[in-house]
């Protein structure tokens, strides 16, 4: 499918170093579809440099994509219609379109906008030179974070997998696949120098996304078991607490 320094106990707020990284939502970058190719001019000189996207575009673009995060997430594909998403940024549908050209373009580019913000907190969180605990415990406050500010967009991303992923087979397969392998190999670089655990890394990653993303796929289970609704603050912070319980006897070295 994130206070300086955060106490297990305290609040799950963004961490000074998560914000330094520069990390937020990329609303326009990167929209056009794969292979496409600008035609080449005859005239090298007459080449003009890309230009900035304006300052409505930068404006309406992330509008946009918020709210077809939040209506793709909880509506589906086929299930949404143009005109809620236009209906939630109060303008006209003809304005998406023009930005978009179809929903299913839309559709694609809320996806990307989503796994690009999924995929940074490891690489932010988890590296070699970091401390392996302290890079865990950013890494989790960061899952669950998402989670709970984003829910609609991880089950957006859960409801593409249950479906057999085929708008996700190219990431799954390259993005993802090497976004794993980059990572396995600092838990079996920690590994080989004691710092943790002999653990396989690829289940060990997939065990703590699924842990985390549940406060958001399965958030209505969650509130009937913990008897609250919306979850709470204090949840939150549990579950943060509940995981580095778990996680943190995989570094006997660590703090």
């Amino acid at each position: 499918m994130t206070d300086n320094t955060v106490p297990l106990a305290g609040r799950i707020l963004p961490h000074k170093d998560h914000l330094a990284s520069g990390h937020h939502d990329s609303a326009g970058s990167d929209l056009a579809p794969r292979g496409f190719r600008a035609k080449a001019s005859p005239d090298a000189d007459t080449i003009k440099k890309p230009r900035r996207p304006s300052a409505p575009r930068q404006a309406m673009m992330p509008q946009i994509l918020n709210a077809a995060e939040t209506t793709f997430g909880t509506r589906g594909l086929n299930g949404t219609r143009l005109e809620e998403i236009a209906a939630l940024c109060d303008i006209p549908k003809a304005n998406i379109l023009y930005y978009f050209g179809s929903k299913e373009e839309l559709y694609n580019a809320t996806l990307k906008r989503l796994l690009d913000v999924w995929l940074d907190d490891a690489d932010h969180w988890l590296s070699a030179d970091r401390d392996p605990i302290e890079g865990m415990e950013g890494y989790l406050r960061a899952k669950i974070a998402f989670s709970r500010t984003r829910p609609e967009g991880s089950r957006l991303f859960a409801q593409e997998l249950r479906s057999g992923g085929q708008r996700l087979e190219g990431f799954l397969k390259d993005v993802l696949r090497a976004h794993v392998d980059r990572h396995a190999a600092i838990f079996l670089d920690w590994q080989s120098r004691g710092l943790m655990t002999p653990i396989d890394p690829t289940h060990f990653l997939c065990l703590l996304w699924s842990g985390t993303q549940a406060y958001a796929d399965m958030q209505v289970q969650f509130e009937a078991l913990l008897d609250t609704a919306p979850l709470g603050e204090r949840d939150y912070d549990t579950a943060l607490e509940t995981f580095m319980i778990l996680v943190r006897p995989l570094f006997p070295r660590g703090g």
